[in-house]
């Protein structure tokens, strides 16, 4: 395969194409603004709120840093390098924290424009570079996790390792050690970023000492910027690896004879650090963390029988060919051209092959979830940027030439496009709900908790300032077994007992400085239980000796947790010791819904028969044991309304406020969140409540 014809572009054609690129890719995230700017419940405090939510983990880590203090055990990221540098921009910039955390990923996850277009400079193809960057700053996985709104670490995951491939395309390009530097820092800083990118950074190594031995093994070239890869991975402080790669690159420059003497020693002693420092350790526990994720059966902690909670976690799971290749590179069509161009960009320019380990990473989305696709975007981009660049070199007329360079582009870049303006992604909460959060904040200490399912765990400690038991980040099946009890118990006073238990056992569990087992089996321990079901038995006894409180708990109840409620459910209708198989209960919700006179369509082939008050699920019918109509007076009151057909079956509420039906059977209608939430009955003598809203209702345990 022959090179393209090599391109010098001059340093002004160089920023303009950068200025293009940045201001193209920024605009297209501003169409989620205009579209989404006019909905009053997507603000708070005068500005759009973010859709992300692992978002509000690190706003609360920059909020805590900006306020000098945060309590002891509430999990605030304030050493997390995002949350620093959040806090930082907030200090310079003179806009609020809502703002900046809203439109940062816009800012800067378009940057990857930049080491996109430098990349294709390096090899002389400096349009290439440029349409790449157009299509990459786009393509369906990236923009989806840097589109404005979506906080998160992802805006810097891909610009990072981009710019680690653009420093070692330059250095295997150049072979000068001036070109060895730029390694370490980038490695170093994404390292500092996000420190999961070992990694990949550990194949980048081994991707130049393969690189070497295939194609100039004598070459001692490739072997120091191997070394400078290996001092950015290395498990010491940023500024440690920055100077020792500085120290390196002296003895290097100045005394290159007596470098190449020592060469091998050095980088034996390097790769000893490496080592030593963890390693291979580090790379094995982030591949069984993000790759080999188990089953979708139960998995076995210790001696007791959990949940998999990656079972829920669609970005976990496998997905189909079409949304793989659309997720990367726009169309399935464009994904099969990227990839015919990408092997054609290697063959034609050979120090592309460090970017294998990216497309590598991002073609385990097939089998290890869509979270990976991003990966691959970059170097599809350059796929087919390079395709469209090669076959226009056929074009003699160089006016023809480009312009079907510009239309080849807009083609690629039209079904991105059209997923920009399909993509409205709402805002993890809504006003009323962090209305009410923000009510509770005033309510409550820093120091209590709030006991919620874990996908409200960040929103919940970012908006009321107050500790969670569960989170985004921390919700194994060990850990969400808790809340998922209190939330399905069948009476109030075993999820009041767990209520208090947990939280205080919780607490207990971080100054236990050899604690190896997770909060319920400690809490297990020190109640002395033997057998787990005798335990959960012994909660809904009165009597139970509770420990002492230290604190005050909440239980917070929000509307939408009704989509989610039959996963939240999973986690604990299981048997603890694994000897016993629960049945699986039954719950429906829908506000798809019919009336045809004789019928309630509910959708899924599930209707109400109102001649006989039965239920009809396909060909199957099933007598209505209850029938309840629930909504609010002009008081904000609940009104219940009660009808009994059978003495047993399935029941069926009508939440008339909210036009929503709900089927469902004993194990759920008798739950804590449906007679808390739904139908407002709770014991008194065990819970007070505080905030009563038809979108979130929260109580306060009383014991």
């Amino acid at each position: 395969m022959l090179k393209l014809k090599e391109e010098h572009a001059s340093l002004r054609a160089l920023f303009i194409f950068m200025a293009i690129a940045y201001l193209f890719s920024i605009s297209m995230r501003f169409i989620w603004v205009n579209e989404v700017n006019n909905i009053p419940q997507f603000h708070w405090n005068n500005e759009l709120m973010i859709s992300n939510n692992d978002g509000y983990y690190y706003a609360e880590g920059a909020r805590d840093i900006l306020q000098g203090h945060h309590e002891q055990n509430d999990l605030s990221p304030v050493d997390s390098a995002m949350s620093k540098l959040t806090a930082l921009l907030s200090k310079i910039l003179p806009i609020s924290l809502e703002t900046l955390i809203l439109y940062m990923p816009s800012f800067i996850g378009s940057l990857i424009v930049f080491p996109l277009i430098l990349i294709g400079r390096a090899l002389n193809q400096t349009t290439l570079g440029f349409i790449a960057a157009l299509i990459g700053s786009i393509a369906h996985s990236y923009y989806n996790r840097t589109m404005t709104g979506y906080y998160d670490t992802d805006m810097f995951n891909i610009v990072l390792p981009v710019l680690e491939v653009y420093s070692l395309i330059l250095a295997l390009t150049h072979q000068r050690n001036r070109y060895l530097i730029p390694i370490t820092i980038s490695i170093a800083l994404y390292q500092w970023w996000y420190p999961q990118a070992y990694a990949l950074d550990t194949a980048l190594f081994v991707m130049i000492i393969g690189y070497a031995l295939a194609f100039d093994r004598k070459n001692i070239y490739l072997y120091k910027i191997a070394l400078f890869i290996l001092i950015g991975i290395l498990a010491i402080p940023l500024i440690s690896k920055i100077s020792l790669a500085l120290i390196v690159f002296a003895f290097f420059h100045f005394r290159n004879e007596l470098s190449l003497k020592f060469f091998w020693p050095l980088f034996a002693g390097i790769m000893g650090i490496y080592f030593f420092t963890g390693g291979v350790d580090i790379i094995t526990g982030l591949v069984k963390s993000y790759v080999f994720r188990g089953s979708t059966e139960n998995v076995l902690s210790a001696s007791l029988n959990y949940y998999n909670v990656v079972s829920t976690v669609r970005e976990a799971g496998q997905i189909p060919f079409t949304l793989f290749a659309e997720r990367i590179s726009g169309h399935v069509i464009t994904f099969v051209l990227a990839c015919i161009g990408y092997i054609m960009a290697i063959i034609a320019y050979r120090p592309l092959l460090v970017t294998l380990p990216l497309a590598g990473l991002g073609f385990l989305a097939m089998s290890s979830g869509l979270r990976f696709t991003i990966y691959a975007v970059p170097v599809m981009a350059i796929g087919i940027a390079y395709l469209i660049v090669y076959l226009s070199q056929f074009i003699q007329i160089k006016t023809v030439r480009y312009v079907s360079i510009l239309l080849l582009t807009i083609a690629i870049l039209y079904p991105n496009y059209r997923h920009i303006k399909e993509y409205m992604m709402p805002t993890v909460m809504t006003t009323n709900e962090v209305e009410a959060l923000h009510q509770l904040g005033k309510i409550a200490s820093a120091e209590d908790y709030v006991v919620a399912w874990w996908d409200y765990g960040y929103p919940i400690r970012y908006y009321s300032d107050i500790k969670t038991w569960i989170d985004g980040g921390k919700h194994s099946g060990g850990v969400n077994y808790p809340a998922s009890f209190v939330l399905t118990a069948k009476d109030s006073t075993s999820a009041a007992h767990m209520m208090r238990l947990y939280t205080e056992y919780t607490e207990k569990g971080f100054s236990e400085t050899n604690k190896t087992k997770n909060d319920l089996e400690y809490m297990f321990e020190k109640e002395g239980v033997k057998n787990p079901n005798d335990f959960i038995t012994a909660l809904a006894l009165p009597e139970y000796k509770l420990p002492k409180k230290t604190r005050d708990v909440y239980l917070y109840l929000p509307l939408r947790m009704m989509e989610i409620f039959p996963t939240v459910a999973l986690f604990s209708n299981l048997d603890l010791t694994g000897k016993n198989q629960p049945q699986q209960p039954f719950f429906y919700s829908t506000r798809s819904v019919q009336d045809t006179g004789q019928t309630i369509e509910l959708g899924q082939g599930l209707s109400i028969i109102k001649a006989n008050s039965t239920l009809k699920m396909g060909m199957q019918s099933l007598p209505i044991k209850s029938f309840y109509q629930v909504g609010y007076d002009k008081n904000q009151k609940v009104q219940v309304k009660q009808q009994n057909f059978a003495s047993a079956g399935l029941s069926v509420i009508y939440m008339a406020s909210y036009g929503q039906f709900l089927v469902l059977d004993d194990y759920y209608l008798q739950s804590q969140y449906i007679q808390m939430f739904v139908f407002e009955q709770y014991d008194k003598n065990l819970f007070q409540p505080v905030i009563m809203s038809p979108m979130t209702k929260i109580y306060k345990l009383k014991i």
